[in-house]
């Protein structure tokens, strides 16, 4: 791949032939936009797709490098990546790959839609999507709420890899509300407890009446330190379950995804077995999505045990 810059401009119809592999994608529109690049929804035939053009050539190759080992490393799904080339527009050469396109909802609106009572099986299997990144030797880096799509029961999708940092390096890309160099509570480094800790954050941010970003602009920057996120984590009813894991997430006490994958999945079968005021409200009998959600917890803590099995 080549340098390129920002003038990656397409409008719905445009055909984009690669100039190397020479698949040709026809643009349906643009999904998203951020610092280093722009994502479309295109067709390769029949088939949708997501191709992502980077602004730079050594950024995108990153990308492309963390797409490869996250494939590698999980070789009986289907690849993230199924092309990487580039594309000429009005003299320029556009480096760009391309990956499977998933129809999904964004945490809030799933949520929103079918309750927070599906919140623990989306977190773990957001903890089983990550565990399967670090396996791989990454990190996500800029993991926000953004970033994570949910679809049919609660399954997970992580998108924009443009964060994703190779273990044991300076973390390249993040959001500093899900940062814990931003509430001082540890180093931009690379490694699994960089992406727990956004994990904890993202599902306080989740669970806040008021934003984090709201209450954090209140505090002077002294102010903003992981006892104040603990303090705020011990005062959300829902999420005090999981408060143990989540605190040591904040506290830079979570070393292993596998480890608290694990531990989440304790929590999970548990609440399958034993439904509380969770998913039961008074003497009312749980909703049909309830139980839809209690089914698609046993479904998945199986497939779960089943997958950590296989992973050993």
């Amino acid at each position: 791949m080549t340098s390129s810059d920002n003038s990656s401009n397409f409008n719905r119809g445009d055909l984009i032939r690669g100039k190397w592999n020479g698949v040709r994608y026809r643009v349906e529109r643009l999904l998203g936009q951020g610092s280093n690049g722009k994502v479309y929804l295109v067709y390769e035939g029949s088939r949708a797709r997501a191709l992502k053009f980077g602004f730079s050539a050594a950024e995108l190759q990153s990308e492309v490098n963390a797409l490869k080992a996250i494939s590698a490393a999980e070789p009986k799904q289907e690849s993230y990546l199924l092309d990487v080339d580039d594309a000429e527009l009005g003299g320029h050469r556009l480096p760009f790959y391309v990956m499977r396109f998933v129809e999904g909802e964004r945490l809030h609106q799933y949520l929103g839609a079918k309750g927070l009572d599906w919140f623990p099986l989306v977190a773990y299997n957001l903890l089983c999507k990550l565990g399967q990144l670090h396996r791989s030797g990454w990190i996500f880096g800029d993991l926000k709420a953004d970033n994570v799509l949910v679809t049919g029961y609660g399954q997970v999708h992580l998108v924009d890899y443009g964060g994703a940092t190779l273990q044991g390096k300076s973390v390249k890309q993040f959001t500093e509300i899900y940062d814990r160099g931003y509430w001082r509570g540890g180093e931009r480094l690379a490694d699994e407890g960089y992406d727990l800790f956004s994990f904890a954050v993202l599902w306080l941010q989740m669970m806040q009446k008021e934003s984090l970003e709201a209450q954090a602009s209140k505090l002077l920057p002294q102010n903003r330190t992981t006892e104040w996120l603990i303090q705020q984590l011990r005062t959300n009813r829902r999420l005090s379950p999981y408060e143990p894991s989540l605190t040591r997430m904040i506290n830079g006490k979570a070393y292993s995804t596998r480890e608290e994958c694990a531990a989440w999945q304790r929590l999970l079968r548990g609440s399958a077995n034993h439904p509380d005021e969770r998913f039961v409200s008074g003497n009312q009998t749980m909703s049909g999505t309830a139980v839809k959600g209690m089914f698609a917890v046993s479904v998945m803590l199986l497939c779960g045990a089943v997958y950590m099995v296989w992973q050993q």
